[in-house]
């Protein structure tokens, strides 16, 4: 396989961004700017024009922030579902059909949820019993009733 690029000029800019936006100094400096805007309104009479300005600042700010942080989301989401793929896809007996379910529409998914919960209700009733919770039941994905198959 090989592997393009590395990441554009946004996509740098962006998670440098957003890994520094989540740390404490930037916390700290959020504080200190409204602790400062919060001390200066008596020098400023807290006038609207006073107001407008943290109201202002806030607002850019976490309007740019939004798009900066969603790339850096969306770009990580990205990289671990193909991990997760690529997991799925190499493990010996896993449903391949399970690769690339962001893709699917929200009735299947909810289809799908619904066989592994059930698997999961199964298997905590069987640790209940006393029993193993290893078993290996076929997920029928054709919408005929799944059969269970003991672990090899």
């Amino acid at each position: 396989m090989k592997i393009g690029k590395k990441k554009g000029i946004f996509s740098i800019f962006a998670s440098k961004i957003a890994s520094l936006s989540g740390t404490s100094g930037a916390f700290l400096l959020a504080f200190a700017t409204v602790l400062i805007w919060a001390a200066t309104g008596p020098i400023f009479g807290f006038s609207e024009t006073w107001q407008l300005v943290i109201n202002t600042g806030t607002t850019i700010v976490t309007f740019l922030m939004v798009f900066l942080i969603q790339n850096s989301q969306n770009r990580d989401t990205r990289a671990l579902q193909i991990k997760l793929d690529e997991l799925i896809r190499v493990t010996e007996g896993a449903h391949t059909a399970l690769l690339d379910l962001e893709e699917l529409n929200d009735r299947e998914l909810a289809e799908i949820c619904s066989k592994y919960t059930k698997i999961a209700r199964e298997s905590r009733k069987l640790m209940r019993q006393g029993q193993e919770d290893t078993h290996v039941p076929d997920v029928d994905f054709s919408g005929k009733k799944a059969r269970k198959s003991k672990k090899k």
